[in-house]
C-alpha cells in the first residue's frame, strides 16, 4: 500500500482517493481533494495560501527541519521483504512519528513563549495608553477620599453610641 502526498497541501492521499492530473508532458499531479485541484488550476501556490503545509513551514509556524522527514521520501526500489523485518518497520514508524510529535510540540511551545512576551508588551502599551480608564482623575479621588473618612466616622460614631 503506497500513501501518495498532495501535491498542493502535502497530506496524505491513501489508495482509492484523490484526484490524479497528468499533464501533456507527462507530469503526474495527485491531489487529495477537489478544493487542492482547484487551486492548482487557478494557478494558485501553495505557499501563499495559509492552510497549505509550504505556507506553515515558510512562515515558521511549523518545523521545517527534521531529520524524521527523509523517512517520507518517496522510493521507488522494490524490496524483498519478510514479515519480522515489517513488524519491526511498523515499530520504527510509531516511535519515529512519537520523536516528531515531541519535537514539534517542543517547537510550539517556543513559538508561544515569544508570542508571550509580545502579548505581554502590547499590553503594556496599551495599559499606558489608556491608564486613564483605570485611575481616576485627581479630583474625583479626592472627593472618594472625603467620603471614606465620613463614612469611618459616621460609623466610629454608631460604634460609640452603642457602647455607652
Amino acid at each position: 500500500m503506497r500513501v501518495e502526498k498532495c501535491w498542493f497541501c502535502s497530506s496524505s492521499i491513501y489508495p482509492g482517493h484523490g484526484i490524479t492530473f497528468v499533464r501533456n508532458d507527462a507530469t503526474v499531479f495527485r491531489f487529495c481533494r477537489g478544493k487542492c485541484h482547484k487551486n492548482f488550476k487557478m494557478k494558485r501556490n501553495p505557499r501563499k495560501v495559509r492552510w497549505t503545509k509550504a505556507y506553515r513551514k515558510l512562515a515558521g509556524k511549523e518545523l521545517a527541519e527534521d531529520a524524521t522527514f527523509e523517512m517520507e521520501k518517496r522510493r521507488n526500489r522494490p524490496e524483498k521483504y519478510n514479515r519480522e523485518l515489517v513488524g519491526k518497520t511498523l515499530k520504527a514508524i510509531e516511535k519515529v512519528t512519537e520523536i516528531r510529535q515531541k519535537r514539534q510540540d517542543r517547537f510550539y511551545e517556543k513559538r508561544m513563549q515569544r508570542a508571550k512576551k509580545q502579548q505581554l508588551q502590547a499590553d503594556k502599551v496599551q495599559l499606558e495608553k489608556e491608564i486613564h480608564l483605570i485611575k481616576a482623575p485627581a479630583g474625583i479621588r479626592a472627593e472618594k477620599e472625603k467620603l471614606k473618612e465620613s463614612l469611618r466616622q459616621h460609623t466610629e460614631a454608631n460604634q460609640d453610641a452603642m457602647e455607652e
